[in-house]
């Protein structure tokens, strides 16, 4: 089933080129600064996107309870390397490795293309996961589904905090599993496999607005997260290193 990407929808600028890329769950928006044909560069995500499914197929077949597992499993030096940010990611947040896969996909691609062209800036966003590698600030919007808070509020993220990930997870948008409520739980990490780890786990337990918060407060325990958002209906918590922006 095909979820529309409607927050992709902002306005065009000098700054970045933009491709999207979509093979199977894999649904890329990609912004770069970087003088590349768009079909040498959608060439290269698409045989990256087979490598990475490759890999896990291969991995599914050895260990089938990777893709079904709810819980962390232990690691695997012998793994692929996607595969062991996936299960790294899955322990750190206490939940299955699939929990991290965009998450894991969009930093993986995005490493690969700065590997191969030197982009001066990158951006990846994989279903609402985020792997930014920036020189100059972004304002990152969050996507809520009806809230009235949908893309009313933005993070500002600087050079220096890059490359960082930024995940979104949905209780209400979407067809990831999720056992919460919130419109949206947006999570930041160093990791963009780990950010996506946190936005599930933290999602999964966000059932009300009287949750928010709480849950919020324990984010700040969380060696990994750099910020945290919950939104739920036109309630919102809001807590890290970021700048925040009301949007009109």
């Amino acid at each position: 089933m095909y979820e529309p990407r409607l927050y992709r929808k902002i306005p065009e600028n000098d700054r970045f080129s933009r491709i999207e890329v979509s093979y199977l769950e894999t649904d890329l928006w990609i912004a770069y600064c970087l003088d590349i044909s768009e079909i040498l560069l959608q060439k290269f995500v698409l045989d990256t996107i087979f490598s990475l499914r490759n890999d896990l197929q291969l991995y599914q077949q050895r260990h089938p309870v990777f893709f079904t597992s709810q819980r962390a499993l232990s690691k695997d030096d012998h793994a692929p390397e996607i595969i062991q940010k996936m299960l790294n990611a899955g322990i750190i947040a206490n939940v299955g490795p699939m929990a991290s896969v965009a998450g894991a996909f969009a930093e993986e691609i995005g490493v690969r293309i700065k590997k191969e062209f030197n982009p001066r800036e990158l951006i990846i966003e994989n279903g609402g996961d985020i792997f930014i590698d920036i020189e100059d600030p972004v304002l990152i919007s969050i996507y809520a589904g009806k809230s009235p808070l949908s893309n009313k509020i933005a993070l500002q993220i600087t050079p220096e905090e890059s490359p960082l990930g930024i995940c979104t997870s949905s209780g209400k948008v979407g067809y990831s599993l999720s056992y919460g409520n919130a419109d949206a739980v947006m999570i930041s990490c160093n990791d963009t496999a780990e950010a996506d780890a946190f936005a599930t786990a933290i999602g999964n337990r966000v059932k009300s607005r009287l949750d928010i918060d709480r849950i919020i407060a324990e984010t700040q325990m969380l060696k990994s997260v750099l910020a945290a958002v919950i939104i739920i209906d036109d309630k919102i918590g809001i807590q890290g290193n970021y700048d925040i922006q009301v949007l009109k």
